[in-house]
């Protein structure tokens, strides 16, 4: 057994130590052996304590679990890691923490009560870590709360009581080590620990049935890294992502605190295959991301499992997050429609059963100010009842003239213990986000030479008193239900009400004479919102046909969405991008729309993992999506009503030759619903993605992991105009990506982390009646590669103090499906230095150092957004 290296032995513990080690040697004989003390004899005492003077250990279990002065302890993570002798067990907390280990033994399975803790996980099975044959010999790994009060782990052997060995670690938590058989059948080495000394590992030992004695650790808190072994959104169930065949990057709490990123665009750009397709300054409205060549607008954001379409429309504030999951390849057999290149997971923050409170000041050039704070803890003294609050302002300038932003977030989550099987909780989120809008400058004088000269990059083309002023709440409710340890079921609702109030004016096209910029005003009505309900319900469960195992998932989801505008738009005067005169007021009306929309969605979805072997695991997986759409034009006094059906399959395969290499391939489909109908009014079927994916997953050790992809994308029935009536569209349009993608994360040594992509992604137009054939994607690099790592020193005076440093690397890429421009490439460089002291923390964060001028994307030759110049933001933080 480890112990912490501040461990202090006095003759209290001491005599505790002996207590322990006596009663753990064979009922026959007992003695000190070396799996306590070397075997050379102790010098002789020369003051032994009285009775009154020695606090005894406790000596059952129901002593122990009686016990008033306690604290319950919150157990947030729990890891299975193979190791060269079989595999890890590792409990995480949150804070450093103390925690007992009763441990004993029935028939081939070891048992450990940890009283006074409770398991309350981040995502997915919210009560119950399961993994099936992890080692050679283990058959199953269980953790999950006994009680209201004690967690539970128990390791069954296939044949024989497994070999465990327990320790803690100042940098992970609680471990159990456990043997596999053929580990376990090997002789073991002997060890000579020094006289009086605790060893700092002891050998294995079998538990017995006898041994129900407390063994006390020091836990110090949870440290993971960059490396996240698990992830709930490619199966809805916390499945190893070496278990999943497909890639998935995970983006940790940590690396979103080491980039101090107020916007969840700041730390996607280190993950392969993304490109953010609008402004990347901090002051832009929208999160709306490229995967693969493909857009995540509207399907491609989810927020703990349900999908989110007001996160393009207002953004994601990263305070209330816990991580973020990116999974690659349509996902529709789970989801739905959307999602073609991928589907980005915002994870949100849970309540804890231990008080915590955390709060934090920042501050920039541009006059950026930003607070937030994080609170969480118990309401009442059974902990059964949990808080927590999360909340941010921020206020901003930017370098392009007359932009400012603010934003304001508010986020209280509560969650009800009801059981130890059944656990509720409801969520609420407000943004406003009051500020005007970027819609960039002509590639005619940017990317493009222009006699007239080079376009500032400052250059704002709207008006000084516009406005995009929005507005989202979200309210939601998540409930689970454990049945057995085996099955469960899980049922989440959200609605999301968004309105915005936006009289703006856009850029539509460049002049002959290069300066003069066509603008249009735009004036939204009294009504402009959009209502979202999502309602999700699946049941899970495991169980064996013969030698397989299964693990089912069979579930139903409902969506609806309502949007209503009502708005004109209208003619305003020219704007000279080389000699601006503002104050133009808007004249005659070009257009008026006054509409709803609805759209529903009904899909029923199942699922199975199969484990044909411990090396050879097989994910089937389908949905059918009945969608429907209906459109009220309330000025033509016109209804429209369109319904789709169709089913998306997924299939994948995973071989693992050795425990830390997966090697898999999988298949899977996407659908969308597409509106209108064609020029003889057949109604438009939906569009459709298929992609094949193969790739490598490798644990390069139990802290650094790497994922090798190799992909092929089409996407099918895209509408190009229709060559009898241009007015009309037909679905003869195709695109396709291909490509290569490598991530590697995690901790390379004690303090070193990192976190790198590279990506080549070819993108391609295969059909079209507009553009021509073998032209490429717009915004979509064939080269890209990005790299954030940090050092934190950890020992001496300058311990706590650490240094960043990104790189990003974004290669040539078309600015429009014509290419008719394109936007150089680019190597971005930001670095932060930081100091924690205790839970204190102070950081400086840089953007762009060397103040580089690019350009991040287009969104037509009128508008490409340039990057932002070099920024600085300082940060003071204070955990108690």
């Amino acid at each position: 057994m480890k112990f912490n290296k501040n461990y202090k032995i006095n003759w209290v513990r001491f005599a505790g130590i002996l207590a322990v080690c006596w009663m753990m040697q064979p009922t026959v004989g007992r003695g000190l052996t070396t799996s306590c003390f070397a075997s050379t004899q102790p010098a002789p005492i020369a003051k032994i304590p009285q009775l009154s003077e020695i606090d005894h250990p406790l000596t059952s279990a129901e002593k122990l679990v009686q016990s008033p002065t306690k604290e319950l302890v919150q157990v947030t993570g729990v890891k299975a890691n193979p190791t060269a002798k079989g595999v890890e067990i590792i409990l995480q907390t949150s804070f450093g923490e103390q925690l007992q280990v009763i441990n004993r033994s029935t028939g081939n399975s070891f048992i450990a009560d940890i009283p006074n803790a409770q398991l309350r996980l981040a995502s997915g099975d919210t009560f119950t870590f399961r993994s099936e044959k992890p080692a050679t010999g283990i058959t199953e790994i269980t953790v999950t709360n006994q009680d209201a009060n004690t967690i539970r782990v128990s390791v069954t052997g296939a044949t024989t009581l497994p070999v465990i060995q327990l320790s803690d670690s100042p940098s992970e938590g609680l471990i159990f080590e456990v043997a596999s058989v053929a580990s376990s059948t090997q002789p073991q080495p002997q060890t000579s620990p020094t006289q009086n000394q605790p060893t700092s590992e002891t050998q294995p030992t079998q538990p017995s049935a006898q041994s129900d004695q407390p063994i006390e650790l020091v836990v110090t808190g949870e440290q993971d890294g960059y490396r996240m072994p698990n992830a709930s959104t490619a199966t809805k169930t916390d499945t190893p992502l070496r278990d999943i065949p497909q890639s998935i990057q995970v983006i940790p709490r940590q690396l979103i605190e080491d980039r101090q990123a107020t916007r969840i665009g700041d730390v996607l750009r280190n993950v392969s295959g993304i490109q953010q397709p609008t402004s990347g300054s901090r002051s832009g409205h929208f999160d709306i991301f490229f995967i693969r060549g493909f857009s995540s607008a509207n399907e491609g954001v989810l927020r703990d499992g349900l999908r989110d379409r007001t996160n393009s429309r207002i953004g994601s504030p990263t305070i209330n997050l816990e991580r973020i999951e990116v999974l690659k390849g349509p996902v529709a057999a789970l989801y739905g429609q959307g999602g073609l290149g991928g589907t980005i997971n915002l994870v949100s923050k849970q309540p804890l059963s231990e008080p915590y409170y955390a709060i934090s000041a920042s501050a920039g050039n541009y006059d950026f100010y930003r607070g937030t704070l994080d609170f969480s803890g118990p309401l009442n003294p059974e902990k059964t009842l949990l808080y927590r609050l999360t909340a941010a302002a921020e206020t901003s300038g930017s370098f392009i003239d007359f932009v400012n932003s603010q934003q304001y977030f508010i986020s209280p989550v509560l969650t009800w213990l009801i059981s130890k099987n059944t656990t509720l909780t409801l969520t609420t989120e407000y943004t406003a986000a009051p500020r005007k809008d970027e819609f960039g400058i002509p590639a005619i004088g940017t990317v493009v030479p222009n006699p007239n000269g080079r376009i500032p990059r400052n250059r704002y083309i709207g008006e000084p008193d516009d406005a995009d002023n929005r507005y989202a709440l979200r309210v939601g409710y998540n409930f689970e239900h454990r049945f057995s340890n085996n099955w469960q079921f899980r049922n989440a609702f959200r609605a999301a009400f968004f309105t915005t109030s936006a009289p703006e004016v856009f850029p539509s096209s460049l002049a002959s004479n290069n300066r003069d910029l066509q603008r249009i005003f735009s004036q939204p009505g009294e009504i402009s919102k959009t209502d979202d309900y999502n309602l999700d319900t699946y049941v899970t469960g495991k169980f064996a046909t013969g030698s397989i195992a299964h693990q089912l998932l069979i579930g139903l989801d409902l969506f609806r969405e309502v949007n209503r505008y009502d708005g004109s738009t209208r003619a305003i005067a020219p704007l000279d991008l080389f000699n601006p005169v503002y104050g133009s007021l808007p004249g005659a009306v070009i257009s008026r729309t006054n509409n709803q929309q609805t759209q529903q969605a009904l899909g029923i979805y199942i699922q199975d993992q199969i484990a044909l072997a411990d090396n050879l695991k097989l994910l089937l997986g389908g949905r059918l999506d009945i969608l429907n759409q209906k459109q009220n034009d309330f000025l033509a006094s016109s209804k429209t009503f369109q319904q789709n059906e169709g089913f998306s399959p997924r299939v994948g395969i995973v071989y693992q030759p050795i425990t830390p290499l997966s090697l898999y391939a999988s298949y899977g489909r996407s659908i969308t619903q597409v509106l209108g109908t064609t020029f003889d009014t057949t109604i438009f079927e939906p569009e459709r993605g298929t992609q094949y994916e193969v790739g490598v997953k490798a644990d390069l050790n139990d802290k650094v992991s790497a994922v090798l992809a190799f992909y092929d994308l089409t996407r099918a029935n895209v509408s190009t105009p229709d060559p009898r009536d241009t007015r009309f569209s037909i679905q003869t349009g195709e695109q396709r990506s291909r490509g290569i993608e490598f991530d590697l994360s995690g901790e390379i040594s004690p303090g070193w982390n990192i976190f790198a992509s590279a990506a080549y992604t070819d993108t391609e137009i295969t059909s079209d009646n507009t553009f021509r054939v073998g032209n490429s994607l717009a915004n979509i690099p064939k080269y890209s590669a990005s790299l954030w790592t940090t050092y934190e020193i950890q020992k001496g005076d300058w311990r706590g103090l650490g240094f960043g440093l990104g790189l990003y690397y974004v290669g040539d890429r078309q600015g429009d499906l014509a290419n008719s421009f394109e936007l150089p490439s680019y190597v971005r460089t930001d670095a932060a230095i930081f100091y924690k002291q205790g839970r204190l923390r102070t950081a400086l964060n840089f953007k762009n150092l060397f103040d580089i001028e690019y350009f991040e994307n287009a969104g037509s030759s009128a508008r490409v957004n340039p990057g932002e110049p070099f920024t600085v933001v300082g940060t003071v933080g204070f955990e108690f």
